[in-house]
C-alpha cells in the first residue's frame, strides 16, 4: 500500500488549493479514505472522510462548507478541494486509509498567509 500526496503550497487567505493523493496497492473504490491535518504544536485533526462504494462524505465542523473530499477511482486518486482558505488551515495534510493504524502518506504542506 502506498499513498503519495501532492499539490500543497502557499496561498493567500481566501484562496483555493486542491491537494491530491495517489493510491496504490489496494482497491480504492472499496476503501474508506480520509484527509487529516496537523499544525505545529497541535493535535492531528480528521478533516474529511469518504466511505467506500457509495462515497458518503463527511467533514469536520471547522472546514464544513469550504472543503470537499472526492475521488476518481479510474485514476486511483483522492482529492481535497479547499476553498476560502484561512490562516488557521495552515498545516501538513495527510491522506490515510484504514484509520489511525492504517496507511499514511508523507504529507503535503499547506500554508495560508498574506
Amino acid at each position: 500500500v502506498q499513498l503519495v500526496e501532492s499539490g500543497g503550497g502557499l496561498v493567500q487567505p481566501g484562496g483555493s488549493l486542491k491537494p491530491s493523493c495517489a493510491a496504490s496497492g489496494f482497491v480504492l473504490s472499496r476503501s474508506n479514505m480520509n484527509w487529516n491535518r496537523q499544525a505545529p504544536g497541535k493535535a492531528r485533526e480528521l478533516v474529511a472522510s469518504m466511505a467506500p462504494l457509495g462515497g458518503t462524505t463527511d467533514s469536520a465542523d471547522s472546514v464544513k462548507g469550504r472543503f470537499t473530499i472526492s475521488r476518481v477511482n479510474a485514476k486511483k486518486t483522492v482529492y481535497l478541494q479547499m476553498n476560502n482558505l484561512k490562516p488557521d488551515d495552515t498545516a501538513v495534510y495527510y491522506c490515510n486509509t484504514g484509520g489511525n493504524r492504517g496507511y499514511w502518506g508523507q504529507g503535503t504542506q499547506v500554508t495560508v498567509s498574506s
